[in-house]
């Protein structure tokens, strides 16, 4: 096996982790939330998940977003309402505090993009997307 086919995985380990550092920082910066944090923001924005939908949406355990949402709603970007058939359930919706605060981070994802533009150049920017987005869809 050639030796960039046995570090592709510890490359993408890499570029992910210094990506996602990176760009939480700006996101704190901006609005105060993480790029996980964001991601929910986005989901939730869609409207009538529950914190299980959440969890699926995200890839994520339902105790770390359970975790999340009582920050989110701590915060108040994020409001709990009952759920239309489910008496245990709650539906989760954004808040115009979370309206604001997406508002307020999408000059720094578009920075971002832009950025990643400038080094893979657009075909590569739209390749790299694709292949991403295969990827964190492929059931491991």
């Amino acid at each position: 096996m050639p030796e960039s086919d046995q570090r592709l995985f510890f490359l993408l380990q890499q570029a992910a982790h210094r990506l996602r550092v990176a760009a939480d920082r700006r996101c704190l910066a901006a609005a105060g939330i993480t790029t996980a944090q964001l991601g929910a923001l986005f989901a939730v924005r869609e409207g009538g998940l529950t914190q299980r939908d959440l969890a699926a949406r995200l890839g994520q355990r339902e105790s770390a977003v359970t975790a999340m949402v009582t920050r989110l709603v701590e915060a108040r970007l994020v409001a709990k309402q009952p759920h239309p058939r489910e008496h245990r359930a709650v539906v989760l919706q954004l808040t115009a505090a979370g309206e604001e605060a997406l508002t307020r981070v999408a000059p720094e994802i578009e920075e971002f993009n832009a950025q990643l533009r400038a080094v893979l150049g657009e075909a590569g920017f739209r390749q790299t997307a694709e292949a991403v987005g295969k990827l964190a869809r492929e059931e491991w």
